[in-house]
């Protein structure tokens, strides 16, 4: 089969860690092809999504990952399936990238879905499942930021709506100085929407991270904060160790499932604190690679697997 890579620049992929690595690491043990472009190859001719794209190669020795040849110019119509890995911010380009993957529906499979990648703002859509997320509040009213907080005994977490590793997740209390600058500067003096949510005592064991496939649990693993640090995500610092999903968090995934499914968001990092929900991720979920470190397990194979069996479902119903 042949899978078209939609991604971050070589240079910003690590072997050890990343997940779009592991999941071109498994395509290639399987026998397939694997093509890397940016968002700014992408276009289209004659009402068709196409892609100036080149082959990849993973080896056992840095660079680890290279291009196998030049850049071919591919009918994504053609290929088998399409996997969207841009990192945030979803941003002007990552919004037209998923325009032009519109035209590319007759190719068996995208993950994720360009039209629920729109719809599914990473902070927003948890709200979906009010009864999974903690206590939250989304303004531009700096007032209302103030009394929220109050109500929640005051202190909060304040965030913006377009931020990813942890950039931005401030904590704010009403008995700091600096709360209402904090307020003034995520709101952009009350001109931009942000978020707050209930401080969850829990963050100090952990911040888990539930990687859903199809709607089905991979497994999960535990983002440790370090003792400075109130944020848990492994880019600021996080530690990670081994978890499993206690049975009310099985039950949080079983009640998201169906939306995420109904929406093609088939491959979802869940952020869950104290078994409430805070994000679901879909624009380029990680952890897979510590997740099969722990387990033992190729969680990016059976990812591979579950494209391969999904497209050629989809190419027989064509």
């Amino acid at each position: 089969m042949r899978f078209v890579f939609v991604m971050d620049p070589l240079s910003r992929v690590t072997h050890d860690k990343d997940t779009s690595f592991a999941f071109i690491r498994a395509a290639q043990a399987r026998g397939h092809e694997s093509y890397h472009c940016l968002p700014r190859d992408l276009s289209i001719e004659g009402g068709e999504a196409h892609a100036s794209a080149s082959p990849l190669h993973i080896g056992d020795a840095p660079p680890f990952i290279s291009l196998a040849a030049g850049p071919e110019r591919l009918r994504l119509a053609d290929v088998d399936a399409i996997f969207i890995r841009k990192d945030p911010p979803f941003d002007r380009s990552y919004l037209y990238a998923t325009l032009i993957l519109e035209r590319a529906r007759r190719c068996p499979l995208i993950v994720n879905d360009p039209r629920g990648l729109r719809d599914a703002n990473e902070k927003l859509y948890a709200l979906n499942f009010p009864e999974w997320t903690p206590r939250t509040l989304v303004t531009a009213d700096r007032e209302q930021i103030h009394a929220f907080v109050r109500a929640l005994g005051g202190a909060a977490v304040i965030k913006p709506l377009d931020g990813a590793g942890g950039l931005g997740v401030l904590q704010i209390s009403e008995r700091d100085k600096n709360a209402r600058a904090i307020a003034d500067m995520m709101t952009s003096e009350g001109q931009r929407l942000a978020m707050v949510q209930e401080y969850l005592p829990a963050v100090v064991h952990g911040d888990k991270r539930v990687l859903l496939l199809d709607g089905e649990p991979l497994g999960a693993i535990l983002r440790v904060p370090r003792d400075d640090d109130h944020r848990s995500n492994i880019h600021v610092g996080g530690r990670v160790v081994s978890t499993e999903l206690s049975p009310r968090e099985l039950d949080l995934v079983r009640a998201v499932a169906p939306r995420l499914r109904a929406d093609g968001l088939f491959f979802v990092g869940l952020d869950v604190i104290g078994e409430r929900l805070t994000e679901v991720n879909v624009t380029s979920p990680t952890g897979i690679q510590e997740l099969g470190r722990f387990t033992g397990a190729d969680p990016a194979a059976r990812v591979i697997a579950w494209a391969e069996e999904r497209a050629r479902g989809r190419s027989a119903r064509a």
